[in-house]
């Protein structure tokens, strides 16, 4: 894909790389590896490290705690906070597009305080939002 400089990394592209997911692991792992080789930049935020790590902590795997951070960390991904504004801007995101979870709108208020151009998601839904262009993982086209 071109046309970006800055992609937000949503939540499950994440979960799918890092747990090797069978449909969406080495496609996860393909668009990285080419964003990263194109020295575009990679953010996310305190949102998907919270939604990441629940199940790490539930079952008390203290490598996939590490791994998550390894991971940020070797692809220099910031992981950026929520302020008042953003979440201003995500109960605006959700009055304009009802259907959206309070989660997803709070990830794309980031993306667009972080002056994202590509929001990385697996949530089809996302796509209607027209302030940013969201695009899926299986729709994300290699170059």
């Amino acid at each position: 894909m071109t046309g970006y400089n800055k992609v937000f990394l949503d939540t499950t592209p994440l979960i799918n790389f890092l747990d090797s997911d069978v449909h969406f692991g080495n496609k996860t792992k393909n668009i990285l590896e080419e964003i990263l080789s194109f020295e575009k930049t990679i953010v996310s935020s305190v949102i998907t490290c919270s939604e990441y790590l629940v199940y790490p902590y539930r079952t008390d795997n203290q490598e996939k705690i590490d791994v998550f951070f390894e991971f940020t960390d070797a692809c220099g991904i910031d992981l950026l906070s929520i302020s008042v504004d953003i979440a201003k801007a995500a109960a605006r995101i959700r009055a304009d597009y009802p259907c959206f979870k309070a989660m997803d709108s709070l990830q794309l208020a980031v993306a667009i305080d972080a002056g994202c151009d590509v929001f990385l998601t697996n949530d089809k839904q996302l796509r209607q939002f027209r302030e940013l262009r969201c695009v899926t993982v299986e729709e994300w086209e290699l170059t």
